[in-house]
């Protein structure tokens, strides 16, 4: 992104959409966020390819952008490619991860528990999402990393448009065992904690109609 502006606005309007106060498919026209913001076209532009890249919001030639949404079928799909992803790279993680990436993650896991407590819920999804990509990391596969990342970030919109039980973000409590298994260099055991976890998660998420937050752009990311 092109400097703190982009990122402020990146970041603005990622908490809008996970709080649910933008709907889905709303439209989020260059002029009317640079009006709001008080930013150049080509900074909110910035702003804007970098949610589309993190699967957000979706870019259409000729349209402009939109909150994306994601339908019931893509959810699934999305959790069923991370459960044959993870699960291999938590237990390649337990064989070969370092005190480092062991420190890394237990800072990570109080700050998740801080924003869960203090009822942040964007942040703690946020987080939560963030948590499975240093799991990836820890393994040491470059590739099946960079698959993580997306699919974490579309997941990370599926949660926040789906959840039905505040846990649902990702329980502390299960990111908290994976760590544990990592330390005790237990592969199979962190194999099948990962599984069990995205498993839960997925049950944790009501697959119906997602909820409608306001399409009011001004409202949604100024508070009034």
């Amino acid at each position: 992104m092109r400097g703190a502006r982009a990122r402020a606005i990146y970041v603005s309007v990622l908490e809008a959409i996970l709080s649910n106060r933008l709907s889905p498919m709303t439209r989020l026209p260059e002029d009317d966020l640079g009006s709001i913001y008080g930013a150049s076209r080509t900074i909110v532009r910035s702003a804007l390819e970098a949610l589309a890249h993190d699967g957000v919001i979706v870019i259409e030639p000729n349209r402009g952008a939109f909150v994306a949404s994601p339908g019931t079928a893509e959810a699934r799909e999305v959790f069923d490619a991370r459960l044959l992803i993870e699960p291999q790279l938590a237990a390649r993680a337990a064989e070969r991860v370092s005190f480092a990436d062991i420190a890394a993650l237990r800072r990570h896991l109080d700050a998740e528990e801080a924003a869960v407590h203090g009822e942040r819920q964007q942040q703690a999804i946020l987080l939560s999402g963030r948590f499975h990509v240093l799991m990836a990391d820890a393994a040491g596969q470059v590739t099946l990393a960079r698959f993580v990342r997306e699919l974490v970030s579309r997941s990370s919109l599926i949660v926040a448009l789906y959840w039905r039980r505040r846990d649902a973000t990702c329980a502390c409590s299960a990111h908290r065992a994976l760590v544990e298994a990592l330390a005790a260099g237990r592969p199979e055991l962190a194999q099948q904690l990962m599984r069990d976890h995205l498993a839960e998660t997925l049950d944790g998420l009501d697959l119906t109609d997602p909820r409608q937050g306001v399409s009011d752009l001004s409202a949604a990311l100024t508070g009034g």
